[in-house]
């Protein structure tokens, strides 16, 4: 063989072993989205629902954030601090 012939062999292999992978990774996407498409279809995730409860006028009023939840406990921190420190 020349060396020309062994070039072209070489270009023939290597792009018939690219088609192949290319070929099994999309077959793979397929496979993947379509047991995703089976799992979901067949066990759903369940919707959650709010616990709330009609006598309770807590839960009616807005959420409070987490800023204003800790604020006693950071002051309270920040007390003990000082005077553990022997702070004003």
């Amino acid at each position: 063989m020349t060396p020309a012939e062994l070039f072209g062999e070489g270009i023939n292999l290597m792009l018939s072993g690219m088609g192949f992978v290319i070929v099994f990774l999309l077959i793979l996407i397929w496979a993947i989205s379509l047991i995703s498409k089976l799992i979901n279809h067949f066990f759903p995730e369940p919707v959650k629902q709010p616990k709330t409860s009609q006598n309770s006028p807590a839960l009616s009023a807005a959420p409070v954030s987490d800023l204003e939840r800790l604020r006693p406990v950071i002051v309270a921190a920040i007390a003990h601090h000082r005077r553990s420190q022997g702070l004003n």
